[in-house]
């Protein structure tokens, strides 16, 4: 009865949020582009002075990740993303073909849904708040039940910001009895107009069940492949970084490590040097052992988890200072555990001949549940990229960390913390979700092409020439009969 209870709640607060998100909506979408901006940098420098305080609750809450990292998550949700979407118009008139008349003009989508996931959980908060406003449109967030304190914080931060610079009251909102009832409510609400989805595969498939525009995301389980002429010092610096940044919770994350067997031995050389350790056989059974649950599902305890504690976990051993856990496997699938999405620091191991197999490799693990996400490589060679762009995945991320890469840091990729996965993936988009994705857009057309001369009503059908040729002299004759007539009338 209590449960009971707690759902009717949860879905009594649910509706009473998309009422009251809506009527804010409705208001804002009469703001001008000054009044945006204004909203905009109050909510960015909010999550500025907050960042540090988001990220330990975050820390605290779930236990994933370093708060160091999640504070550079929250900065790069806010201030980087505002310098880079700063420009962006998302009202009124966004853009003018003078040449074919055409005239465009943004208009908002209207209130949002945001599904929030638990390992970046105030950073998506910020991120989708910012963008959601930028394009004139309310957002009510459905938190993880395991991270609803820090979501519900970082949601009522952004709400005080944005309604201190000039927003409507209720525009942005936070279930705080989170269920699944509330969300399939808030799912189905007439009042929301579209779906933002992060989290895993299952919550993004229900999202796109719902019957109403949605964007969701998919898994990244991310290939690495270190190419012959890659630099390796560098190339390992990055991979190491990429994958203990916030304790691998970001699914653009290395999840398998590619090297060709001319390079192997300095490859593992490099990767111990840094901080790596390559477990046995054994050692490596009791981590995969414990790092899934039903399959290859993920153990919510080692996620985000540094090395030594996902040791303690599995009963091995491992020296002082190691950064990550490596794992080498023979294969894909079933019988190779550490060939799935691991948001942690494990990393499988693969060994090939030469580029051809560690390019069916790496096509074999994203569709082991990484398709259309994104893809590492680390090489001097620019043919080598382009071989491997014709692959299916959206991102192709060069001589960088994955982490960084995906996510806009290190990359000209636009910041975000909803990367799309195209139609490969079960996207709606591939690309990194941005402010340009939450409009509307609404076209002026003039008439540049006079097409009265091709109505039936107007034109005679065209005769063939023999027939032109008959017409023309009985036109003639009549002329003359007529001359001879008048001649005789006088």
């Amino acid at each position: 009865m209590e449960n009971f209870d707690y759902d009717l709640q949860s879905i009594q607060e649910t509706r009473e949020l998309a009422r009251a998100g809506k009527a804010a909506t409705d208001i804002l979408a009469g703001y001008n582009a000054e009044q945006i901006d204004k909203i905009v940098q109050n909510m960015v420098r909010t999550a500025e002075v907050n960042a540090a305080e988001l990220a330990a609750l975050a820390v605290e809450e779930t236990g994933f990740g370093k708060t160091q990292d999640k504070i550079f998550k929250n900065r790069l949700a806010s201030t980087e993303l505002y310098e880079s979407i700063r420009d962006t118009k998302t009202i009124g008139v966004i853009r003018e073909d003078k040449t074919n008349q055409l005239i465009e003009i943004a208009e908002p989508v209207g209130l949002l849904m945001g599904i929030i996931p638990s390992t970046n959980p105030t950073s998506t908060t910020i991120f989708k708040s910012i963008i959601a406003i930028k394009a004139r449109n309310g957002i009510i967030f459905s938190p993880h039940p395991s991270a609803k304190k820090s979501i519900m914080r970082a949601a009522e931060l952004m709400h005080a910001a944005a309604v201190e610079a000039g927003a409507p009251e209720g525009i942005i909102g936070c279930v705080t009895k989170p269920s699944m009832p509330a969300t399939q409510e808030l799912m189905k609400c007439d009042e929301i107009a579209m779906i933002i989805a992060t989290g895993g595969s299952a919550m993004v498939k229900s999202a796109y069940s719902a019957g109403k525009p949605a964007l969701g995301v998919g898994p990244g389980n991310v290939p690495a492949y270190i190419e012959r002429t890659a630099d390796i010092p560098k190339a390992v610096a990055n991979i190491i970084a990429s994958k203990t940044f916030d304790y691998g919770t970001i699914c653009a994350s290395e999840q398998a490590v590619i090297v060709e067997e001319c390079i192997r031995p300095q490859v593992i050389a490099e990767f111990e040097r840094q901080g790596g350790y390559f477990m046995n056989q054994e050692e490596t059974a009791k981590v995969a052992s414990k790092l899934f649950v039903k399959g290859h599902a993920m153990n919510s305890r080692l996620v985000g988890r540094s090395p030594q504690v996902i040791a303690e976990a599995a009963g091995i051993q491992i020296p002082a200072g190691v950064k990550v856990l490596l794992g080498e496997q023979q294969g894909v699938g079933e019988k190779f555990p550490l060939s799935y999405e691991k948001l942690t620091t494990v990393l499988a191991f693969y060994t090939v001949q030469d580029w051809r197999e560690a390019c069916d490799l790496s096509v074999g693990l994203l569709r082991n549940g990484g398709i259309g996400h994104s893809f590492s490589i680390h090489t001097q060679n620019h043919d080598m990229v382009m071989e491997f762009a014709q692959k299916p995945v959206f991102r192709i991320l060069v001589n960088t960390g994955s982490t960084q890469g995906g996510v806009g840091a290190s990359t000209g990729l636009a910041p975000a913390f909803t990367l799309g996965c195209g139609t490969w993936g079960g996207s709606a988009t591939s690309d990194n979700v941005g402010p340009q994705h939450l409009i509307n857009i609404k076209r002026v057309a003039y008439g540049i092409k006079d097409c009265t001369a091709q109505s039936p009503d107007s034109v005679s059908s065209p005769q063939p020439p023999k027939q032109q040729e008959d017409a023309l002299l009985l036109n003639l004759v009549d002329e003359l009969m007529s001359i001879l007539q008048k001649s005789g009338d006088s």
